[in-house]
């Protein structure tokens, strides 16, 4: 009987160890656990935190800046007149083809056939996207125009009625008005989308057109030929406007000032390297259109310049074939 009690009291000791050792196990396996995760979030905490993505700075290598009538004209740039206009004279534009080089979003392209109805005037740019939103922009002038031309219909069959209360006089008023055709507005100027084009053009490297011009614009555009192609893009460049224009041509130019060059040479590898070769200065440009281009005289235009933005008093000439 002694003999059984005490297999009996091992058999208990043994099953005691045995959970002692399990729930010390477990017990070890928690405190593992805890230790790993406290480890994994301290891990967490002391890695350094992503900061949120800046906005990357939009490079315009070409000058091909977005908003850029934002800048120098300010918001509603379609509504606001370029200052530049002002200097511009209306026989260089009237009844006439001209060529906008660089438009950028063509709202200054539009403005001057909107002020002086040219025949034609085209503007072209290297940007694609630019072009898109300049023919954005020429639809919205024109719709503004539509506009403008029924209020005017409208307010001219409102004063023949007022004047002699003939509604059979207000009708055939109204209806001479349709018909003038729908290329033209009331005061007999034709819609803006027959005059004005756009085209995406790398001036400095397209082949020569049939076509010649009376008037060619290169606003705010030199120093960026002349940092992306050097001094013989610049060449090139004078000399495709002179032989584009017809005998009694006009070449409007708006130069950069060379401290602006400056500011914007480092904008590609480029343009860095070009700007370091550059001999031929903006100071130079009148000795080189008119004893190298060939053209016969300039006028200044810029002491009747007013109202430009800061940054943007920019001297401008008409060069004379």
């Amino acid at each position: 009987m002694a003999e059984i009690n005490e297999k009996k009291r091992q058999k208990m000791e043994i099953t005691r160890k045995q959970k002692r050792k399990q729930k010390h196990g477990e017990a070890g396996k928690e405190e593992r656990n805890g230790n790993n995760d406290e480890a994994a979030k301290r891990s967490v905490e002391t890695q350094p935190k992503s900061k949120p993505n800046k906005k990357m700075k939009s490079v315009s290598p070409y000058g091909n800046y977005k908003h850029y009538y934002g800048y120098r004209i300010g918001p509603g740039a379609e509504k606001e007149e370029d200052p530049r206009i002002k200097v511009f004279k209306k026989e260089w534009f009237e009844g006439k083809d001209c060529l906008d080089i660089g438009c950028n979003s063509g709202v200054i392209t539009i403005q001057i056939a909107k002020k002086y109805n040219c025949d034609s005037i085209l503007g072209i740019d290297i940007d694609s996207g630019l072009i898109e939103e300049a023919f954005w922009h020429l639809r919205k002038f024109v719709k503004m125009q539509s506009a403008g031309k029924k209020n005017t219909n409208d307010s001219n069959v409102k004063a023949v009625q007022d004047l002699d209360g003939s509604e059979e006089r207000a009708t055939k008023s109204s209806n001479a008005g349709a018909g003038n055709g729908s290329s033209h507005n009331s005061s007999g100027k034709r819609n803006l989308s027959d005059i004005v084009s756009f085209r995406q053009e790398n001036f400095v490297r397209s082949r020569l057109p049939d076509k010649q011009y009376d008037t060619v614009l290169c606003l705010s555009v030199t120093k960026w030929i002349h940092l992306n192609w050097g001094d013989d893009g610049l060449i090139t460049a004078f000399s495709k406007i002179w032989r584009l224009l017809r005998p009694g041509g006009v070449f409007i130019l708006e130069p950069q000032p060379w401290n602006s060059y400056e500011k914007n040479r480092r904008v590609s590898e480029t343009t860095a390297s070009n700007y370091h070769d550059i001999k031929y200065r903006p100071d130079f440009f009148r000795e080189m259109l008119l004893d190298k281009i060939g053209f016969r005289r300039v006028e200044d235009l810029t002491s009747e310049l007013s109202g430009a933005k800061a940054g943007f008093n920019r001297s401008i000439f008409a060069y004379y074939k």
